[in-house]
């Protein structure tokens, strides 16, 4: 599921975006304008957006269940790669073919300064939108910069918010440019050439978010802190003498699965060491609880393993028990 402060910033941007599309559908109408129609079509496709995202982070929040034993997490990624298509096709799409067909076919704006005053309204609305969510993205990214804090982030309404506003900041701008360079100059083409404008930022918008979003949905690992504090909690765990991890991945921002490969004492038997991994997983859940599960293979020490010839009493054992405890769930049963 998605942090509780991305709700927060997809609720306000929903709200902002369709204030904002109404006063740009009734500025177009009045106005003629193509740009200003392009606008009002790119906050109509930014409100469906949040609509969606909003229906992946429910959907995320859906216990796991016997289809989906690992959860729903990833609806989350899958809805916020569909937001990105969407953004593309209806808002950039749209864009681009109201700016073709008004160079082809110009006609000039009437009451321009209509346009200013809705351009005006919305700057205001998407202006506290943008605000919000750049101010909880920061608080987010910590030290990181912008671009390195989307590269890490596990969380796409985050990022996806501040991304559709910033793109709707800039439309407003070329909105705004064009109506008056169309209006001042007498060139109703001017104003086409801004919907083209508008489509070219909505479309590398998109892009960049696609991309970000299905590296998501295919599946990124946890960032190095999270995987060394499991690495540390499982080297101080009594039993176990060297740990390493064998993958980690992100099913939703605060779901992680966790691969552990464990080498325990010599002298332990079978018992024992099922009370150091659930020790283990206890421990783990405790100080972390967005590890949902933890997977769990024995590993025989580097001398039994290159030892020709022989296969140790111990190194057997673990291969028997690696059938028997390879994974485990926080609850300690097992998998």
């Amino acid at each position: 599921m998605a942090a509780p402060h991305s709700k927060t910033v997809v609720y306000a941007a929903a709200a902002g975006n369709l204030l904002v599309a109404l006063t740009k559908f009734i500025a177009a109408w009045w106005t003629g304008s193509s740009a200003m129609l392009s606008e009002a079509i790119h906050s109509v496709v930014d409100t469906g957006n949040q609509a969606l995202l909003l229906y992946g982070m429910r959907q995320a929040a859906k216990p796991p269940d016997a289809s989906h034993p690992l959860g729903y997490g990833r609806e989350l990624y899958f809805w916020s790669f569909i937001v990105a298509l969407l953004l593309f096709t209806l808002g950039a799409g749209v864009a681009f073919y109201e700016g073709v067909q008004h160079i082809l076919r110009p006609h000039p704006i009437e009451n321009a300064t209509v346009n200013y005053i809705v351009i005006a309204l919305a700057f205001a609305f998407e202006g506290s939108s943008w605000l919000l969510a750049l101010r909880e993205f920061g608080k987010a990214k910590g030290d990181a910069g912008y671009i390195e804090a989307v590269i890490r982030s596990k969380d796409p309404p985050s990022f996806i918010v501040l991304f559709e506003d910033s793109a709707a900041m800039i439309g407003l701008a070329l909105a705004a440019l064009g109506t008056f360079a169309s209006d001042y100059f007498g060139l109703p083409v001017l104003d086409g050439a801004a919907s083209l404008g508008i489509a070219l930022v909505l479309a590398v918008t998109a892009l960049a978010l696609a991309r970000e979003s299905k590296g998501l949905l295919i599946g990124e690992p946890a960032g190095p802190r999270l995987r060394e504090a499991i690495l540390s909690i499982a080297r101080g765990i009594d039993g176990i003498v060297s740990a390493n991890i064998a993958f980690t991945v992100h099913m939703a921002p605060d779901q992680v699965i966790a691969a552990l490969s464990l080498e325990f004492k010599d002298d332990l038997e079978t018992p024992e060491i099922e009370q150091a991994i659930a020790t283990l997983e206890r421990a783990i859940h405790e100080s972390h609880p967005e590890v949902i599960a933890i997977f769990v293979k024995p590993q025989a020490s580097v001398s039994q393993v290159t030892l020709p010839g022989r296969f140790p009493g111990r190194a057997r054992r673990l291969a028997t028990l690696s059938g028997d405890v390879s994974a485990k769930s926080p609850s300690g049963s097992t998998g």
